[in-house]
């Protein structure tokens, strides 16, 4: 396996109120590869999109810690941690996650705006057009369908070419055969990018096509993986 884009070490989340401490994740520990296309899976409220918190350096873990690219991420403080985001990361959401005061166009140009790119407009142009939207740039998101707009959210993603791809139930929203466009859309650009996808889903049919699979359980990783951390545990 090549270089890991992402090492996710003995990482715990726990939150505590009046009624007592709740153990979101208890010691989480793999690696990703570059290139790989990973699908983390388990049932509601097993602490998947927390870990996808997590591994963006949204979210902080009680304990244990995240690399991204060799970087720790809970090393930087919460400016660093941004500038490296924005560096190295795309995010796709259920919700879409669109301005809804901007236009399609403007909304893919807004992330190569904000690091000075010259060219976002030609370039936000040109990622549009290869999701499809090319008589669509000028729109709002109001008037564009759920599937329209995950892909604007998609170009948006995409047009950066991240290192990473941080995805959350991105067909949440979506009926079944537009999911399966937005799906196929998704893997197509991830290959051409050669993008480490990182998939939250409740969808085994979506979580196959990736090369691998994560089951999180009760905040604990479940199957082969659970296997792998506990013999690299005992290794180190």
């Amino acid at each position: 396996m090549s270089e890991s884009i992402i090492s996710v070490e003995h990482v715990c989340k726990s939150v505590t109120d009046s009624t007592g401490t709740l153990d979101i994740l208890r010691d989480i520990d793999f690696a990703l590869a570059r290139r790989e296309t990973v699908a983390i899976v388990g049932a509601s409220g097993s602490g998947k999109s927390t870990l996808l918190s997590i591994i963006a350096g949204l979210d902080r873990p009680s304990s244990g810690t995240v690399r991204l690219d060799g970087q720790d991420l809970f090393a930087l403080d919460e400016d660093a941690r941004a500038a490296l985001r924005a560096q190295k990361v795309g995010f796709v959401f259920q919700s879409f996650q669109l301005l809804g005061n901007l236009s399609a166009l403007e909304n893919v140009m807004l992330p190569l705006e904000l690091g000075g790119r010259r060219d976002a407009r030609a370039v936000a142009t040109e990622m549009l057009a290869r999701v499809g939207l090319r008589e669509r740039l000028n729109h709002y998101p109001k008037v564009l369908s759920g599937g329209e707009q995950q892909r604007v959210a998609l170009a948006r993603a995409f047009v950066v070419q991240p290192e990473v791809l941080l995805a959350d139930e991105p067909t949440g929203s979506l009926d079944h055969a537009t999911g399966e466009t937005i799906m196929a859309l998704m893997f197509a650009l991830n290959r051409e990018q050669g993008t480490t996808l990182v998939l939250v889903t409740h969808d085994q049919a979506i979580a196959a096509r990736c090369d691998r699979k994560i089951t999180i359980e009760a905040g604990r990783l479940w199957g082969a993986d659970a296997d792998f951390a506990a013999a690299h545990g005992a290794a180190s």
